[in-house]
């Protein structure tokens, strides 16, 4: 039987939220021409996790639909390059996160599903040297589909039979929910969720919590 365990990204595997917010502020101001600026705490608190939609009606809540969504498109693209140009001062990743996956993709598949933007996940993959240890990634940028069904695509692509998913918010536990399948909440990142089959205060701690789940 094929066992997998899937990945949140923000929050789970790095914190890239002060890169970002430094990012978006730099458009919203420049490029947008808006006086909106966003602080590393609010994108941690409000924005990780949820889709660029939601995000636009937090940060521009009197503005059209479609004018906010223009402005996070260009966020988000203009977020990409500067990631990936990044030389130093890169995302926190977590206490021997390396180590873990490599460990962990010895005897699970592994595979990292987002609601980011298309590219985004492949920028985490392009600045870690264990790329090799994921499987495969999907995002709702890719597919337009919510979380939960990106879950379930994965899971279906790879010929996963028993599966986990490792996310930080509740919005990652109700994704889990959809798909079917135990959450486990990465309780270090950056939000608060129930209905966990298990809680994760620590990254390494992963391979133990994952044994008594798979």
């Amino acid at each position: 039987m094929k066992k997998g365990i899937l990945f949140d990204l923000d929050g789970t595997l790095w914190d890239s939220s002060e890169q970002v917010v430094r990012s978006w502020n730099k458009c919203i101001r420049e490029k947008a021409g808006r006086e909106e600026q966003i602080t590393s705490e609010f994108m941690r608190s409000q924005c990780m996790g949820k889709t660029l939609p939601e995000i636009a009606a937090l940060i521009f809540p009197d503005m059209e639909e479609a004018e906010r969504l223009r402005i996070l498109k260009m966020c988000s693209e203009d977020e990409l390059d500067y990631l990936t140009a990044l030389k130093e001062g890169l995302p926190t990743l977590y206490p021997e996160e390396c180590e873990i996956i490599k460990a962990l993709a010895k005897e699970y598949t592994l595979g990292i599903v987002s609601n980011c933007q298309c590219g985004y996940i492949e920028v985490y993959l392009s600045q870690i040297d264990f790329a090799e240890c994921f499987s495969d990634i999907e995002c709702e940028g890719n597919t337009g589909l919510s979380k939960g069904k990106n879950i379930r695509l994965m899971m279906e692509r790879q010929g996963i039979e028993e599966c986990v998913y490792v996310g930080d918010t509740q919005g990652d536990a109700n994704a889990a929910k959809e798909a079917g399948v135990p959450f486990i909440h990465a309780a270090y990142g950056f939000g608060k969720a129930d209905s966990c089959a298990a809680v994760l205060d620590d990254i390494r701690k992963l391979p133990e919590i994952v044994k008594t789940l798979l």
